[in-house]
């Protein structure tokens, strides 16, 4: 009797080790499932980031060039209208430089002395209105750019070396 107990004994503990092996086996089974879906889920996650920050990074780059592009023409039409107004001002300082030597030599009539005056004269106070104009520009788009500067979120460490 002992030996049949023994025996049931050994085949219950066998099958109980059989049982857990298999119930391991299929949780193992599950598990390594959900780690893979997991992993599958995060690859394509992973995948779909990298393709934001590239087209990110592109659309930014493409602005960037855009605006670089953009900045050169308009620093070429800059050179162009400061070679015009070089001409022009040259032309204008070599009339004036004639008449005042005719002026000095005594070549010119009294009347053509009043028009170079009064030539003179309406020309500086065009030159005085532009170059008061020009400061009026000049101090809103400092004041526009010390407002964009304020504004910025920028660290104190790079505020403190661009004053």
């Amino acid at each position: 009797m002992t030996t049949l107990l023994m025996t049931h004994a050994a085949a219950a503990a066998l099958g109980a080790a059989l049982a857990a092996t298999a119930a391991w086996q299929l949780q193992d089974w599950r598990l390594g499932e959900q780690i893979a879906s997991l992993q599958a889920t995060h690859a394509t996650e992973r995948a779909r980031a990298s393709q934001a920050a590239w087209a990110a990074e592109r659309a930014t780059a493409l602005k960037y060039q855009g605006a670089l592009n953009d900045a050169r023409t308009r620093e070429a039409a800059l050179q162009r209208d400061a070679a015009r107004a070089r001409t022009l001002s040259d032309g204008l300082r070599e009339q004036a430089a004639g008449a005042a030597r005719r002026i000095a030599a005594g070549a010119a009539a009294p009347a053509a002395i009043a028009g170079y005056a009064a030539a003179a004269g309406e020309l500086l106070a065009d030159c005085s209105r532009a170059h008061q104009e020009l400061a009026r520009q000049a101090d809103g788009h400092a004041a526009d750019a010390r407002a964009l500067r304020d504004a910025w979120p920028v660290s104190d460490a790079v505020a403190s070396r661009h004053p």
